[in-house]
């Protein structure tokens, strides 16, 4: 395995991989490396192949924070992610520093304007245009053939490939499963930022978001099922909903009527939920949707993500986003 902290030192690495036309794979990461991202990282190994590359990113990018306590705090253990990426099969690692990724006299940025107008994008304002900048760069950096995320994230998943789509990007996204630990929380970098008070707290949005997915399969209205999950969370001494939401899983636009579960299910549904518990300063975070026979949770929860989704035998996506403290991002599946 090879490090570069250099966009030339990359380039020149890639040059001969793209003269063969050879698989390459890349894994965009923050560093502070998990379980999770070893999983994105070995699924990745399995892509390439073995005359393949797998190339992985870790770069804390600063313009898609918009909290600057956030971005200083974010975790980072540099020599634990080589460790992870050498363990996973990675042949590349690209460890730029901000200078090197950005110029100092920067002007340009890369815009979604539909799908990153409301959630999270709403509640964080630039840091969508943050993520797709850097990947725009991460792109033409590497010229992958492929590139995988986690499910994790489904709004920023959901724009990666409008972005791919609209912009003509010769890469095939894929989107990859949540990895949980046993008891159900969502490996996420935060996580270490987690109290078990909060840990405790976050118990109750899974709660909350089975309920409202078993009643929307009910065929319970959409009003009702928004009151029901937002009395639930209410229920948690000193708890904010920021928005509950359940919206359209490709547009994320809000619905207003459960007409036919089943149809409505096919079609992909979110139930979005964005809350501030007591102790945490701060909420809002990615929000997650998944389309076919998987419904996903996704919570966010104090200083990082939390909880659980599950696949479920009817195409039913289901998320809760919670933030607070930080804005931290988890997702989980619902056994």
């Amino acid at each position: 395995m090879q490090t570069f902290s250099t966009k030339a030192q990359l380039k020149a690495a890639l040059l001969k991989h793209h003269r063969k036309h050879d698989h390459v794979v890349l894994v965009p990461t923050m560093g502070a490396l998990h379980d999770g991202h070893r999983a994105l990282l070995e699924q990745a190994r399995k892509l390439a192949g073995e005359d393949g590359v797998v190339v992985a990113s870790i770069f804390v990018n600063p313009i898609q924070f918009n909290n600057s306590s956030d971005l200083q705090t974010y975790p980072r253990t540099p020599e634990k992610d080589l460790e992870v990426c050498e363990g996973a099969g990675v042949d590349y690692v690209f460890s730029p520093s901000p200078e090197e990724m950005y110029s100092g006299e920067r002007s340009i940025t890369v815009e979604e304007s539909f799908l990153s107008a409301t959630l999270c994008g709403a509640s964080r304002p630039g840091h969508f245009s943050g993520v797709c900048t850097v990947l725009a760069k991460l792109f033409n950096l590497v010229q992958p053939t492929d590139a995988i995320f986690g499910k994790k994230d489904y709004q920023q998943l959901a724009i990666i490939r409008h972005m791919v789509r609209d912009l003509d990007f010769p890469v095939h996204i894929h989107g990859a499963e949540i990895v949980r630990h046993g008891n159900g929380l969502a490996y996420s970098s935060r996580n270490a930022r987690l109290t078990a008070e909060q840990k405790e707290q976050a118990v109750v949005i899974r709660k909350a978001m089975l309920q409202a997915r078993d009643e929307f399969r009910a065929g319970t209205d959409v009003r009702t099922v928004k009151e029901h999950a937002a009395a639930m969370i209410g229920a948690v001494p000193g708890t904010r909903i920021d928005y509950l939401e359940i919206v359209d899983a490709e547009t994320m636009q809000p619905l207003e009527e459960n007409r036919n579960p089943a149809l409505m299910a096919a079609a992909g549904t979110v139930i979005a939920l964005a809350v501030s518990i007591p102790g945490m300063s701060w909420a809002t975070d990615k929000i997650q949707a998944l389309t076919g026979s998987d419904l996903t949770l996704k919570v966010s929860t104090g200083q990082t993500v939390a909880l659980c989704a599950g696949a479920l035998a009817i195409a039913l996506a289901v998320i809760a986003l919670v933030s607070v403290s930080t804005a931290q991002r988890g997702i989980r599946r619902i056994e």
